[in-house]
């Protein structure tokens, strides 16, 4: 069941009430009776699993360049002591 913010118009006291989708909003204050209002705020998604992003779900070409070892670059010559 979702959490709802509410805050009083009259003595600005702040609560969260668990309700169902189906219930009604609240009205009154618990603290002074006054009328409330309800608090929107933005929600943050999580989404876990895979395919959600493109990346997940896509197919990686396979190169023949990607697939043959490459060798190692030859060693630089030493300097020479003078």
């Amino acid at each position: 069941m979702p959490t709802y913010q509410y805050a009083c118009t009259a003595c600005s006291h702040e609560f969260e009430a668990v309700q169902s989708f189906s219930d009604d909003s609240l009205t009154t204050c618990p603290e002074c009776e006054g009328e409330i209002r309800k608090i929107y705020s933005a929600v943050g998604v999580v989404f876990k699993g895979s395919g959600f992003y493109k990346t997940d779900s896509a197919k990686k070409p396979v190169s023949k360049e990607s697939s043959t070892p490459v060798a190692p670059a030859p060693a630089a010559p030493a300097p020479k002591a003078d």
